[in-house]
């Protein structure tokens, strides 16, 4: 196979991937090993927004904390904790994580698997066709199969008057920061702001978070309230059901020069930095997406088998996108899913397309092979503050909107052994939501020191469609916090 780097020519493909973050490095992947060849294309780091600048750097910040606190919560270690979270070392140890920016290690991987990199901007340019502008010049790509759109999203900076003169920090500047401000203002309390006011914290910024609505609107009020109780304890402070109307720097072209924001309710924050964590847009500008009818800058509609639907609502049979840039679901591991449901699909069709119709059979229906259900039956999340809080599948809400009849369950987690003996004075909580008729799960929500290793029994449960009956005998290890499985179907049983 040849590989190019940014050097001009002409190539055909099998598959034409945009994007090299982990969806499309996944998508990739799984059409070589099926036999098949490809080439990705990207304009920035192999490893893409994850890797650098998202899930691995700010949970790299995020930890040291809370292994502090996990180590300050019990008798015997509590007495040899000496110090706080050292900000230097931890910045240190989040830049090991990225490689310093440096993607050499991921490019690397690209080749020991068998796929073709571009560095450069793509375009789409016709049919099946990719056009990419490279700072060697233009390299032309046809794809024999597919295109997928792997392209992600990006912060959105609201149009708040001075806000964008302000200087403002998106999620990249708060996961790559070489140093810690004095304080911090940050503008939206979802799962990005929120981790980001603990790690702050952590390291010893004075915080304030500014939510127009409430925190983490997604997720069960009840999780919020558990996060938001936790950080105030340690400082945070909280405006909520406030907007910022005006955003001002003391002098615009001074480093250190302060941050305000004035409030609808006509309160002033002062802060060093201020951070806009208030949601993310789709990466298709200047994608060429008038080739196919649509407009570029908008998010990529798709069936379930990640196909882009054109503006007729039909599949359009070359197209896909996979990840953050259809907005199914903004989360790594489901647009990592997404691309191995892509890349089956594109496989199954190619096989069948070649056979004469009589090849492998694509299965899209729901839970099928080449269907993306767990998109919107089963996703996984975890808030990775601390206390964590990881839900799977629906909330009660989410449920009444669709019109099911539900059973909801809560339970106290601080009451199970397991996380008693974890940390003293544990305190947390789990929520059950049940299908009052079909008697399985639709929803789990667990809140507290180090849940997020609970939310895959979660998935297989909920994926699985496993009967309450049956799970009765999953039967959990003593003394372990899983054994809170136990607790919320006894509480389901008893009718609590």
């Amino acid at each position: 196979m040849t590989r190019i780097d940014s050097q001009q020519g002409e190539r055909t493909y099998d598959v034409v991937v945009i994007g090299a973050g982990p969806v499309g490095e996944n998508v990739a992947d799984r059409v070589v090993a099926g036999g098949l060849n490809a080439v990705v294309v990207e304009h920035e780091l192999v490893g893409g927004e994850c890797s650098y600048w998202a899930c691995v750097p700010s949970k790299a910040l995020l930890r040291p904390g809370a292994a502090l606190r996990a180590a300050r919560a019990v008798g015997g270690s509590r007495e040899a904790v000496t110090a706080g979270v050292d900000a230097r070392a931890t910045l240190a140890r989040r830049t090991e994580f990225t490689s310093d920016w440096d993607d050499s290690a991921q490019v690397d991987w690209l080749r020991g698997a068998g796929i073709d990199l571009v560095r450069g901007t793509a375009r789409l340019s016709g049919p099946r066709r990719v056009s990419v502008r490279t700072t060697q010049g233009p390299v032309a790509l046809e794809a024999r199969l597919a295109v997928v759109v792997c392209t992600g999203s990006r912060a959105i900076v609201p149009g708040i008057p001075g806000l964008a003169e302000a200087r403002p920090w998106t999620s990249r500047e708060a996961t790559s920061a070489r140093a810690v401000p004095g304080s911090l203002i940050v503008l939206g309390g979802g799962v990005v702001g929120c981790e980001s006011a603990c790690a702050y914290a952590d390291l010893g910024a004075d915080v304030t978070v500014i939510e127009a609505d409430r925190l983490l609107g997604t997720l069960e009020p009840v999780a919020a309230e558990h996060v938001r109780s936790a950080l105030a304890a340690r400082g945070v402070r909280f405006h909520t059901g406030a907007t910022a109307t005006r955003v001002t720097r003391d002098d615009a072209a001074a480093p250190d020069a302060r941050v305000t924001v004035e409030l609808s309710g006509g309160e002033r924050v002062t802060g060093a930095e201020i951070l806009v964590a208030t949601g993310r847009g789709p990466r298709t500008d200047g994608l060429g997406l008038a080739v196919v009818g649509l407009t570029d800058g908008a998010w990529l509609a798709v069936d379930e088998t990640l196909r882009v639907t054109g503006p007729d609502g039909a599949g359009i049979d070359w197209l896909y996108a996979a990840g953050d840039v259809n907005g199914r679901r903004l989360l790594t591991h489901q647009g990592k899913y997404q691309a191995r449901i892509a890349a089956g699909a594109i496989m199954a069709r190619a096989a069948r397309a070649d056979s004469g119709g009589h090849g492998a059979r694509l299965d899209d229906s729901p839970w099928g092979a080449h269907a993306a259900t767990a998109d919107q039956r089963a996703a996984t999340a975890v808030v990775f503050t601390d206390p964590q809080v990881a839900s799977v599948g629906l909330t009660e809400a989410d449920c009444r909107e669709q019109g099911v009849r539900t059973r909801v369950v809560d339970v106290d987690l601080g009451a199970v052994a397991g996380a008693a003996l974890m940390a003293d004075g544990y305190r947390g909580a789990a929520r059950m939501v049940v299908d009052a008729d079909r008697q399985v799960i639709l929803g789990l929500t667990f809140m507290g020191q180090d849940v997020a290793e609970l939310a895959q029994a979660g998935a297989i449960a909920i994926a699985g469609e496993v009967p309450i009956a049956r799970l009765w005998h999953a039967v959990p290890a003593f003394p372990t916090v899983s054994e809170v499985w136990l607790r919320l179907l006894e509480a389901y049983r008893d009718g609590s």
